[in-house]
């Protein structure tokens, strides 16, 4: 601070013997201001020499315009003297800026009430917009849902179809050829199609073309990083083989001995077997619905038994069948645990490596049993090969619907088209053959029937129940909501206006 002889003090430039440290109380203060106390002032009046000698304080206009860019500066000669050393030391939790902002408040409602007219407009224009864009892509999303849809409703049929055929046409075949196990060889061995199958699917859709020999070499990275080697034959492939087998030879079995309609029943328990399992080995989720869907199966597989009295003909039919669904599902689980999961390409390659070994190494099997006259014909030409191809390219279709079908739709719609196969055996049954649909085998049926369907919910089926009902409870109140903000938008439309830019900025 320099004297100017006028009675005022002139702020000017500080020189650096005069500079105001912050620090403790012996530090330097400026020249001609007393030393303050060693306790902090409280009042106005500890701090009144310095208010005596800040009365005439008048800043240069050089500094002036320095000081005009920073926000902390106000214009000194427009405010009083309690002000200014209430804005430089902060007393009692003044600040500074809180008279600049109201009035930039005043300003920025006014630009807001002056620019909200005019960006309407363009707010209108964008919204439709915007609406547009998303009314195309719910359009979009909808249509590829329908096609999903439709093409799950052809495949439920298909799926039905191809396995409700397989099984009449598999009882048809044993009253001319009774060889169920080389009927299993017979209908194995058409798994070798499945890899050249997906090899012109490949060539027919896929961009970039591979020659046969690439494209098994890619495949062969599933079974790990030295491809397919003997040791992982005999490990890896060999076994499932041996469940794919028989899986198919012990179902064929059960058709000899009981009906086609108890038999696809209780093969749809291989379901609960399959959570069972999982649960068990895989350590996948408990959940209630699926265990109360497994006693649901146990306890239709002995209602079917007491259908028929228990007695030893349906008994072992029965026994058979179940194997058959705990294999179909011991095959399934060991899969994903020691596989894992497969692509299009690696599960054809899979099954084709499986339909050829059985052909390799199964063949001297139905020879053994034809000489040794446990499945034997007395002439080749007595062979019905027409009813041999039907079942066996019935079961490949029915193969390549559950494998490659989800490629084209939802997997729960597959698995309801093997459930539909009950009802449809048995109004073929009842037509074809006596059969007694007394009311114990119709809850037995119905009862398994039901288990198989409450496995298809999803893991999280109650939180999507609770989402949903939650959703229809509030439908009605958005237009509750939007009646009221409709009355209060003439009541109080800056206030509105200011909330929607908050909520935009955060």
């Amino acid at each position: 601070m320099f004297g100017d002889g006028e009675g005022t003090v002139r702020v000017g430039r500080p020189h650096r013997d005069c500079m105001c440290y912050l620090g403790p109380p012996t530090t330097l203060m400026p020249i001609g201001m007393r030393k303050s106390p060693d306790v902090s002032p409280r009042r106005l009046s500890d701090i009144s020499p310095q208010l005596r000698q800040l009365k005439y304080l008048v800043v240069d206009e050089a500094i002036k315009e320095d000081l005009k860019s920073s926000r902390s500066v106000e214009d000194i000669n427009s405010s009083s003297i309690e002000e200014r050393i209430l804005r430089i030391t902060g007393y009692y939790g003044y600040q500074p800026w809180s008279a600049s902002y109201k009035r930039e408040d005043h300003i920025r409602e006014s630009v807001v009430g002056t620019t909200d007219a005019q960006s309407a407009a363009g707010a209108a224009g964008g919204e439709s917009t915007s609406s547009r864009r998303r009314l195309h892509c719910c359009i979009r999303v909808t249509t590829v849902q329908v096609r999903k849809a439709l093409w799950g409703i052809a495949m439920v049929m298909c799926v039905c179809s191809s396995w409700a055929g397989s099984t009449q046409l598999a009882k048809l075949t044993f009253k001319r050829f009774d060889a169920p196990f080389t009927l299993t060889w017979f209908a194995t061995t058409w798994n070798c199609l499945f890899f050249p199958l997906y090899y012109i699917g490949h060539l027919c859709k896929s961009p970039e073309r591979q020659t046969p020999r690439q494209r098994f070499r890619e495949c062969c990275r599933f079974f790990g990083d030295d491809g397919l080697t003997p040791k992982v034959f005999f490990t890896k492939v060999a076994p499932f083989g041996l469940l794919w087998i028989l899986t198919n030879y012990l179902y064929l079995q059960a058709l000899r001995k009981i009906n086609t309609t108890d038999v696809s029943a209780l093969f749809c328990c291989n379901k609960a077997f399959v959570f069972l399992l999982s649960w068990i080995v895989l350590r996948d989720r408990f959940m209630g619905v699926r265990i109360v869907a497994a006693i649901l199966a146990i306890a239709g597989i002995v209602m079917m038994t007491y259908a028929d009295g228990f007695h030893s003909h349906s008994v072992i039919g029965i026994t058979l069948v179940v194997t058959s669904a705990s294999m179909s599902a011991l095959y399934k689980v060991l899969f994903k645990m020691v596989l894992g999961s497969a692509k299009f390409g690696e599960a054809a390659l899979f099954l084709t490596i499986v339909g050829s070994a059985n052909f390799v190494f199964i063949s001297f099997v139905p020879v053994i049993l034809y000489f040794t006259r446990v499945e034997y014909i007395s002439s080749p030409a007595d062979i019905p090969w027409a009813y041999l191809c039907g079942v066996a390219g019935l079961l490949f279709a029915f193969n390549v619907l559950v494998n490659f079908g989800v490629a084209i739709t939802y997997p729960t719609l597959i698995s309801l088209g093997i459930v539909l196969s009950v009802p449809v055996n048995a109004m073929v049954d009842l037509y074809t053959c006596e059969i007694n649909f007394n009311t114990v085998r119709l809850i037995a049926v119905f009862i398994i029937c039901l288990g198989f369907l409450m496995l298809l919910l999803p893991e999280d089926w109650d939180q999507c129940i609770i989402q949903l009902s939650t959703r229809l409870r509030k439908r009605d109140e958005p237009a509750e909501g939007s009646g009221e903000a409709g009355a209060s938008t003439g009541l109080n439309w800056r206030g509105r206006a200011r909330t929607s830019m908050s909520t935009f900025a955060h």
